[in-house]
């Protein structure tokens, strides 16, 4: 299990961490920021300007899930993880790839009042070694404040547990939460366990329109980005009946006919991914009727939306967002595509 401990920067979570692990049996205390570190030791010093923030690295949070799973597998027990997470995108990511490793993660934020959280941003002790550590830490930390309000505005304070540890000291916030993960207060968070493939594999999406030809995207839980309905084909499925199972268990909506095939995409292996097909097919134009008993989202998926293509630009990845341009052309043509990492051979 982890119990990860967000907040704001400055909000106390290192040293609550410290206080935690001598009250939950069994615990070491994991801090990513470590990652952080060895990084600027081994990635060239230009691809580290290129971003402000180790956290936008897909090499760190890939390393965060690694190490996570590989210190609960040599230890065992609890590992209390003290990190800042204020893009949704990176708490899918790292929180899904625990998951598909079968690890329970309980959500905690310290939230204590931005009165108090820039008291103590002000009060906070710099490491003497660091050039200009003071100004350039409390900087960041300030700088951080906005995010933070957009993240809890957002989706923050829906997903973790919140502790307003502003009157508390360090020790009273960790009696707090061990209190509240032993009594089970603070969840495991609902997202689907999808385990990583271990070859490539068969995924079939369906591409479903509203009566404005807007087509239905969702937002899955367990990874960044949004995607089409549908999921991997299962071993002796055909992939056809495979996406109509998926459009069932995550939308409600059950399709009626097999639906025509629009693309098969040869997607490469992309180190830890090892790619496979993905085949697009059109499941038609849902009535408004239909449109209205789409499920709420449930551990599965976050949200959907229907979108026009140029609105999809802005939410898929790029290969994705090529897959489906593609799958519309092939729609309006009548005639299905072979493409290669979302491009048509011919």
């Amino acid at each position: 299990m982890i119990v990860w401990i967000n907040g704001a920067f400055g909000a106390g979570k290192t040293t609550t961490a410290r206080e935690l692990i001598e009250l939950i049996p069994n615990s070491t205390l994991f801090d990513p920021e470590v990652i952080g570190g060895a990084l600027s030791h081994l990635l060239p010093p230009k691809h580290l300007t290129e971003v402000g923030d180790f956290r936008d690295l897909p090499i760190w949070r890939r390393l965060v899930i690694d190490t996570a799973a590989a210190l609960l597998a040599e230890l065992g027990g609890t590992l209390v993880v003290p990190m800042t997470l204020l893009r949704q995108e990176h708490r899918d990511e790292i929180f899904g790839g625990l998951a598909a490793r079968r690890i329970t993660v309980r959500h905690v934020l310290l939230a204590p009042a931005e009165t108090i959280l820039r008291e103590r941003i002000a009060g906070r002790e710099i490491p003497p070694d660091l050039s200009d550590g003071e100004i350039r830490v409390r900087q960041w930390s300030y700088d951080h404040i906005e995010p933070y309000r957009t993240a809890l505005a957002s989706w923050l304070t829906a997903d973790a547990y919140p502790v307003d540890n502003g009157p508390l000291t360090p020790y009273e916030t960790a009696v707090r939460i061990a209190e509240a993960v032993g009594s089970g207060a603070v969840p495991v968070c609902d997202i689907v366990q999808t385990p990583e493939p271990t070859a490539e594999t068969v995924a079939s999406g369906v591409l479903l329109f509203d009566e404005e030809d807007r087509v239905l995207l969702v937002d899955p839980t367990y990874k960044a980005g949004w995607e089409f309905p549908g999921g991997v084909v299962e071993r002796g499925e055909a992939p056809a009946r495979a996406g109509i199972r998926e459009v069932a268990e995550e939308t409600g909506i059950r399709l009626d006919d097999v639906p025509r095939l629009l693309v098969v995409d040869w997607e490469r292996p992309s180190p830890p991914g090892y790619g496979g097909l993905r085949l697009l097919f059109d499941g038609g134009r849902l009535d408004s009727t239909e449109a209205e008993r789409l499920l709420l989202p449930g551990p599965e998926l976050r949200d959907w939306r229907f979108v026009t293509e140029e609105e999809a630009a802005d939410l898929l990845p790029p290969v994705r967002y090529e897959r489906l341009r593609w799958a519309l052309r092939a729609r309006e043509r009548g005639a299905a595509l072979y493409l290669e990492a979302g491009i048509p051979t011919s």
